[in-house]
């Protein structure tokens, strides 16, 4: 498809060239119903003859006055990725100093032999696991289709890339490029999330919601006692503020300047880890719900819509891609033994998916003659 600048050029043009060839041969005087029904024809004449085929509709025109629209998003997104994915090191390594600083001395110096052993082993843990998938799901390509002719099977081709997509391919704007079982283009990670690394993408997720879960539930009483403190420290600074004003002399400081510290990173660090517990948890819970169907981000709306449709003329929509529950799951993590759960799933792992991304095998019940198979 040809830019909208040529369009809107080839538009103008032939709008000139109207107005020329009216004043030229003038308009015979008719009823005004009449000219208005010869002035929509030839609008929509001059409309569709921008275009080189008979399928374009509604749809199609608004893309194209969208266009600089849609291309100053898509590069402001592509510029933002950036200071996302730095902000994230940034208040992931902001936890991380004052739960060392801060939080561990109070732990080794007062919990119990046991608590100490849970916290230092956990809480690294998670810790392991969140900057390896963020690592892996921000340097690992998400997976791209052939650019040259081959014998892969494809379902359609790409008005974009003018290339040939497989099945669950979906091409992104921000990108620019087709990618193989998109569910979205991730602005705090600046890159798709796709077949190759949509793994790591939820796993990262998961931990990093475990691990604010984790901080906020620990921090609780910490958070209660230095806002306490807090106040506290309001309070008297107002009385000081009376007392300097009536006896011209500087009361003792109540905290030290490391005790202020402290309260300030406790009560950052519960907040922060709250907040995100909480919207990450929710993005995370929909994800779950959408690896259980056998479904991404992009293939739930057009699900939705076949399901609408079909439901229309009376036949049911059946996911091609729906292996049950617990398979989806296995497919997911390329879990194909009982141990992988340990070694692939509770441990920083680099194995890449089982399939190639271009051919997917539908389960043996979706073979067989159903009322809609798709």
């Amino acid at each position: 498809m040809r830019s909208w600048r040529w369009q809107f050029s080839r538009m103008m043009s032939l709008c000139l060239r109207w107005c020329r060839l009216c004043a030229k041969r003038g308009v015979r005087p008719s009823k005004p119903r009449r000219k208005l029904g010869e002035l929509w024809s030839y609008w929509k004449l001059l409309l569709n003859s921008l275009y080189f085929n008979s399928l374009t509709n509604s749809d199609t025109y608004l893309d194209c006055v969208f266009e600089p629209i849609y291309w100053i998003v898509d590069n402001v997104t592509r510029w933002f990725g950036v200071v996302f994915v730095c902000l994230v090191i940034a208040l992931t390594s902001s936890v991380v100093v004052v739960v060392y600083l801060c939080l561990l001395p109070v732990i080794l110096n007062t919990y119990p032999l046991q608590w100490i052993i849970w916290h230092l082993t956990y809480g690294h843990w998670v810790l392991m696991m969140v900057l390896f998938h963020y690592y892996k799901a921000t340097t690992t390509s998400p997976g791209h289709p052939p650019q040259v002719k081959s014998d892969t099977p494809s379902v359609t081709i790409c008005k974009k890339c003018i290339v040939p997509k497989p099945a669950r391919t979906h091409h992104c704007s921000i990108c620019n490029t087709c990618i193989l079982k998109m569910d979205h283009h991730c602005p705090w990670l600046n890159n798709c999330v796709g077949h190759f690394n949509h793994r790591y993408f939820f796993s990262f997720c998961l931990y990093m919601t475990m691990g604010c879960m984790y901080c906020s539930v620990s921090c609780k009483d910490m958070f209660i006692e230095a806002y306490n403190a807090v106040e506290v420290r309001e309070i008297n600074r107002r009385k000081n503020v009376n007392f300097l004003q009536s006896y011209y002399q500087t009361p003792p400081a109540l905290f030290s300047f490391r005790e202020k510290m402290v309260h300030n990173g406790v009560i950052f660090i519960w907040v922060l880890t709250s907040s995100v517990a909480v919207a990450l948890g929710g993005l995370t819970l929909w994800h779950a719900i959408l690896i259980t169907r056998g479904e991404t981000s992009v293939e739930r709306h057009i699900n939705k819509k076949e399901i609408r449709r079909l439901k229309e003329k009376g036949k049911v929509f059946r996911n091609p891609y729906h292996y049950g529950k617990i398979n989806n799951w296995k497919v997911l993590f390329g879990v194909e033994e009982t141990s992988h759960w340990l070694t692939r799933v509770l441990l920083p792992s680099s194995h890449v998916p089982h399939e190639d991304g271009l051919i997917w095998e539908c389960p043996r019940a979706l073979t067989r003659r159903d009322p809609m198979t798709i």
